[in-house]
């Protein structure tokens, strides 16, 4: 009986070893980083030009790429932008990223620029351009490259919500005045998301916060995340000036069902008309 009990123990374990690395291995988490060097054919576009990459090296939002990416292409069409949308990371190359008005990166995820890619990309974004991440693009725990954490984001990302992972929350307005968050109400009731924390409050750097989480409206899980509670402001949202460039980053849209709200569909055709100099 008791050797029965050990085999049967011992192949629950291996079962469950098994579905842990499957999920990793699924989701990105044990790929080697792949890197682009041959630039996609990218057709001539009228301004303003909006160039997507949903490129990812680490974790794979299966679900909010593409609803994302289709969020995207429906905003392009009612606001007259010129879209296109790659998982090809070198299309960051200094002659393509110079046709572009604004560059949004769709949940991109791990090292997925090379070292040329990097400085193109940097000097492009001082130089002028326009930058907008959603989610995942500020969410690795970790990042090879110390400057798109300490000057572009200015934030680490450090957890998410996890018991549960997908929690009611109210996102609170934080700038007013702001025409990005003028159609909000002062609290923002969202339903079943994934909420993130970082190590700092970006707006130690220079950055205006847009939204903020009320801690107050969900688990920030301290016992699990002792750092999860951010001691006042949690920022959520923000924007900055970079050089002569300016970015938005917003933290919110880990779930597909996100990108269907008009309140959020708003909040991001605002952003990319606000980088691309149209009327939010």
């Amino acid at each position: 009986m008791f050797k029965k009990i050990m085999v049967g123990l011992l192949l629950a374990a291996a079962v469950t070893a098994f579905i842990g690395v499957y999920f990793l291995y699924s989701t990105g988490l044990l790929r080697e980083p792949h890197y682009d060097n041959q630039a996609p054919i990218i057709p001539e576009l009228k301004s303003p030009a909006v160039l997507v990459l949903s490129k990812t090296n680490g974790f794979v939002h299966t679900e909010a790429i593409p609803a994302a990416g289709a969020m995207l292409a429906e905003l392009a069409v009612q606001n007259g932008w010129h879209i296109y949308q790659s998982e090809n990371a070198a299309s960051h190359n200094a002659q393509d990223l110079a046709r572009f008005d604004v560059v949004v990166w769709n949940n991109t995820s791990g090292d997925i620029l090379t070292p040329t890619q990097r400085e193109d990309f940097k000097v492009w974004l001082l130089g002028g351009g326009k930058w907008l991440g959603i989610h995942a693009a500020g969410g690795d725990p970790s990042y090879a490259w110390n400057w798109y954490v300490d000057n572009l984001l200015g934030a680490q990302f450090i957890c998410h919500t996890m018991a549960p992972q997908f929690q009611d929350a109210n996102v609170l307005v934080v700038d007013h005045e702001e025409p990005l968050t003028m159609h909000l109400p002062s609290s923002w009731h969202v339903l079943q998301e994934e909420w993130y924390g970082f190590d700092r409050n970006p707006r130690q750097s220079g950055a205006r916060i847009l939204l903020a989480m009320d801690e107050s409206s969900y688990d920030t899980e301290p016992l699990l995340f002792p750092d999860s509670t951010m001691e006042g402001e949690h920022p959520i949202a923000w924007a900055r000036s970079l050089g002569k460039g300016e970015i938005i980053y917003s933290a919110i849209g880990h779930t597909a069902q996100t990108y269907a709200l008009p309140e959020y569909q708003r909040f991001i055709a605002g952003a990319i008309n606000k980088l691309a100099g149209q009327r939010p």
